[in-house]
């Protein structure tokens, strides 16, 4: 059985860490799993992408069964761009036989994106159908209303971009999300602290637990990429400057300490953090440590 529980977690009123891993791009895993045991029993629960940016990679729902056998409480990501709706209800059914409970919706980025650019997207749903449809199945019913042998019994997430400008737009996506049954958001990456808190004031009216995306940055080129190609993300001047004082090789570090800063900046209006250490998941155990999570 997991330890740590997510759902227990939030409704305890805990502070919630949760980090993030991509499977491999490949079926070796050796390495995922070696990382992953390190923080058993250290966070609330561990979100594995589904093709993240369109690109091919292993299954989020067998590396999440192998982090359950860990002990951890795994995060399964499920995006609209690669199923159509009968794929979607099989693979949540599925998720919840081999013991996954945690699902977060996402529409997905578009092949072009991607490293399979010819790939044709199907987006039969969005991430809010998707909502819809675990709420059915946690009701026993499927989309056509057939009734299931088994309900499942899955927790909802979502993704919001709390930098957004102008809020409007977003905090109406974020209220119908929550109308579909989402019970977590999980924020996308922000480097602005003062106007998360501001987003933050926005959305204490919904019923809802939010975790503040924490993004390390390796580099002031990674940044710099970052302001050019990602929607909603923006990386202060300032902080591009300290990322390309420190040097390629200290460049990360000062990335680590930029993490660490955030999180305790946030704390204390939030119900947690989800980090994401793309391609330096070795320095989790570091993170949590030095940002008094561990």
């Amino acid at each position: 059985m997991a330890i740590g529980r997510l759902r227990e977690a939030f409704d305890s009123g805990k502070f919630v860490t949760t980090v993030e891993y991509n499977p491999p791009k490949g079926t070796d895993v050796s390495m995922l799993l070696a990382q992953a045991k390190g923080l058993v029993g250290k966070v609330q629960g561990v979100n594995v992408t589904d093709n993240t940016a369109a690109i091919l990679r292993a299954g989020s729902m067998s590396i999440c069964r192998l982090l359950y056998e860990m002990g951890h409480d795994p995060v399964m990501q499920v995006t609209c761009r690669d199923r159509n709706r009968l794929g979607i209800q099989s693979d949540l059914l599925s998720a919840h036989i081999l013991g996954i409970r945690n699902v977060l919706c996402l529409t997905g980025d578009y092949p072009t994106v991607g490293d399979h650019k010819e790939a044709k997207p199907v987006y039969d749903l969005d991430s809010i159908g998707v909502m819809q449809v675990i709420h059915g199945l946690n009701q026993g019913k499927d989309m056509g209303g057939h009734k299931l042998s088994g309900a499942t019994d899955l927790y909802i997430g979502a993704a919001v971009s709390p930098e957004m400008d102008p809020q409007g737009p977003m905090l109406a996506k974020f209220a119908a999300k929550v109308n579909s049954g989402t019970r977590f958001f999980q924020t996308q990456a922000f480097y602005d602290t003062d106007r998360f808190k501001v987003f933050m004031q926005s959305v204490r009216k919904f019923p809802v637990k939010v975790l503040a995306g924490i993004l390390v940055l390796r580099s002031a080129k990674m940044a710099e990429f970052m302001n050019a190609n990602i929607p909603g993300v923006a990386v202060p001047p300032h902080l591009i400057e300290e990322l390309r004082a420190a040097g390629d090789e200290k460049a990360l570090d000062v990335g680590v300490q930029i993490a660490v800063r955030m999180i305790k900046a946030v704390r204390d209006h939030c119900d947690g953090v989800h980090i994401m250490a793309v391609k330096a998941v070795d320095r989790l155990p570091e993170i949590l440590q030095k940002a008094d999570l561990a």
